[in-house]
């Protein structure tokens, strides 16, 4: 399978041949919805909590004494039956965190791609190197280029200036080509991959 490389300027610089083991994944919707739920699930904080009987302020004392009041009898003022008293089975800090095998990880991302791909949302350039961090400078780049709306940019950690350039757009985001991940891809329609970025790509996917 090939990819037509582009420069930023919108000008054809190549093919790439790039494998169909890759980018000719077959799209698994149950894999790839299982891999969202994995990443959302993981950025929950998992915080909420409640304080049993055991760990509620107050004394242990019995509050009056068992026989001859007319009231039920009560052993402690920290009773979940009592107000501010204890909870009972109430929720506790928590990892919310779902375990996917590598090669699920890897499946999944594949299958993403090849979507990508065949829809015609995955632009591959040569360089993402600019000569201006300005984010309205930049997204003339990306206009010229034929992207528009939310898109998800690979590069590498250290293209600072991409960086500076996308972070001020709530519809840009860029990544490193090791931290691209199943849920960015689905949700951003656009891809722009730089040629390097690629290359570590599918080397990682072709495991």
């Amino acid at each position: 399978m090939k990819l037509t490389v582009k420069s930023l300027d919108n000008k054809v610089v190549k093919e790439l041949e790039v494998p169909d083991a890759v980018f000719g994944y077959p799209f698994k919707e149950h894999l790839v919805h299982t891999a969202v739920q994995s990443y959302l699930n993981a950025r929950r904080s998992g915080t909420a909590k409640t304080k049993p009987r055991g760990e509620v302020v107050g004394s242990n004392r019995k509050p009056y004494r068992q026989k001859g009041t007319g009231r039920a009898r009560a052993g402690s003022a920290k009773s979940p039956l009592w107000r501010s008293g204890g909870t009972v089975h109430g929720p506790q800090p928590r990892s919310y965190a779902d375990k996917l095998t590598p090669r699920e990880k890897r499946n999944a991302l594949k299958s993403v791609l090849s979507r990508r791909l065949k829809e015609e949302g995955l632009l591959v350039v040569d360089k993402l190197e600019l000569e201006s961090v300005k984010t309205g400078a930049f997204e003339k780049v990306l206009l010229a280029l034929g992207v528009a709306g939310k898109t998800l940019l690979v590069d590498d950690y250290g293209n600072d200036r991409l960086a500076l350039a996308a972070r001020n757009n709530p519809r840009l985001k860029a990544v490193d080509a090791m931290g691209v991940n199943v849920y960015d891809v689905v949700d951003r329609p656009r891809l722009v991959v730089s040629e390097q970025a690629l290359g570590r790509l599918v080397e990682v996917l072709s495991k």
